[in-house]
């Protein structure tokens, strides 16, 4: 690969690393600092994060269709440079509906990210499972060290530095990118230079449409459902480990403490640190997944991951301290495993000239029923706790297994154009 695509391929990636940061800064800083300092509960503050969520979804469609129109790099400068600004203006709040209003361009800004950059990696690169693994795991480095970062900030600077410090790198993420894809941002084409061309020139055969629409109804059928055990995860974590990680945070705390290391570990870095740990490794299953998706298809793949969830869901509730920590790495696989499983097959079978559009429709249904798991996580947490949201996070994963198995057991390959 030569080096420019080298270095546009990294960009990318940092932008999902990015994107699914900071969304995510809120939730530690939520459970760690603000129902402390602004003294509202932790179910309470999740309302003004949930409108943020919508939009992540909501705005999706109108992002993939202005990339397909204009221009997916200019798109992707906006998105850089946008969503720098407002986590800057939100780290400035003074209220909680000023802090809510920030989350909610946040994630306008925020959906742009998967239907645009998606669409660029499927229709530049071949390789396209282990492409989409890799950038997924970007995402879920994202997704970890938004836990890390925060936790740090406000041990050693204020929760108001998580959201600006990451703001001004985007922004300059986002300059750097300007300038390397001016040409193309210039121009205002869109190239779909390696997958788009099997699938534009396709004609739909009855038994390819037939499949098709299967396929399609169990993508956006476990896309949605997925997103909601997604959510719940990645979102509570910081506060499931702050509850049932407390002994282990201590502990580790102290003994850093007492070694001399730069800054203070207090038990917020710790329990940050430890989301960082379970979000990095379970991140790295979407690298084998990739690599098999490309091998073996999605069918086989998918039933596998889904089951592993079904079992950790089971398990986790009671669970404290070290047990705890081993079990969330076992859900947490399964949980990052399947993410690039439904991008894998839209790249597979969407044309390259709407592909951002097919895409900005999968994350308009994930992301609008993802935004639905924040009420439901306050309900069930102020109600029954923790435990109960596992055992209804089994239960989905199991209706996730079911509904993968009716995937045929190979994706069909379009049918050739005739002459």
């Amino acid at each position: 690969m030569p080096q420019r695509d080298r270095l546009h391929f990294l960009l990318l990636n940092i932008g999902h690393f990015l994107d699914h940061m900071f969304t995510l800064i809120f939730a530690t800083v939520a459970a760690l600092a603000l129902s402390r300092e602004w003294g509202l509960s932790y179910g309470d503050l999740l309302k003004y994060a949930t409108p943020g969520f919508f939009a992540f979804g909501v705005f999706a469609y109108p992002a993939g269709w202005i990339a397909d129109k204009w221009s997916r790099e200019g798109m992707m400068v906006v998105f850089f440079v946008g969503i720098g600004l407002m986590s800057i203006l939100t780290g400035l709040s003074q209220t909680p509906l000023q802090l809510g209003i920030g989350l909610f361009v946040i994630g306008m800004f925020a959906a742009i990210y998967h239907p645009v950059g998606l669409a660029i990696v499927v229709a530049k690169w071949k390789n396209t499972g282990m492409r989409i693994a890799v950038n997924g795991v970007w995402g879920n480095l994202g997704v970890a060290s938004a836990a890390l970062i925060a936790g740090y900030f406000i041990d050693n600077g204020g929760w108001r530095a998580a959201f600006i410090a990451p703001g001004l790198f985007s922004i300059l993420i986002g300059l750097a990118y300007a300038w390397l894809r001016r040409a193309e941002i210039a121009s205002g084409r869109n190239i779909d230079s390696v997958a788009a061309k099997s699938a534009t020139a396709s004609v739909l055969a009855a038994d390819y449409r037939s499949v098709l629409l299967r396929v399609s109804v169990i993508v956006f059928v476990t896309t949605a459902i997925s997103s909601i055990v997604f959510q719940s995860t990645t979102f509570a974590l910081p506060k499931i480990f702050d509850e049932r990680l407390q002994n282990i945070g201590a502990t580790l705390a102290a003994g850093l403490n007492t070694v001399g290391l730069p800054g203070r570990a207090d038990v917020a870095t710790i329990i940050g640190s430890l989301a960082f740990v379970v979000f990095a490794v379970a991140s790295m299953a979407q690298l084998v997944v990739g690599s098999l998706l490309d091998r073996f298809g999605p069918r086989s793949i998918f039933m596998t991951v889904a089951a592993i969830q079904v079992v950790f869901f089971a398990a986790m509730p009671s669970v404290q301290n070290w047990g705890a920590l081993a079990v969330a790495l076992g859900f947490m696989l399964g949980a990052f495993g399947q993410i690039p499983i439904n991008d894998y097959m839209i790249g597979r079978m969407a044309q390259g000239s709407a592909r951002a559009r097919v895409y900005a429709i999968r994350y308009v249904v994930g992301f609008t029923v993802l935004a639905t798991a924040l009420p439901l996580i306050a309900f069930v947490y102020d109600r029954w706790g923790f435990d109960m949201l596992f055992r209804v996070l089994a239960v989905t994963a199991a209706v996730i297994l079911g509904t993968v198995s009716l995937l045929p057991r190979q994706l069909p390959a379009p049918v050739p154009a005739t002459a």
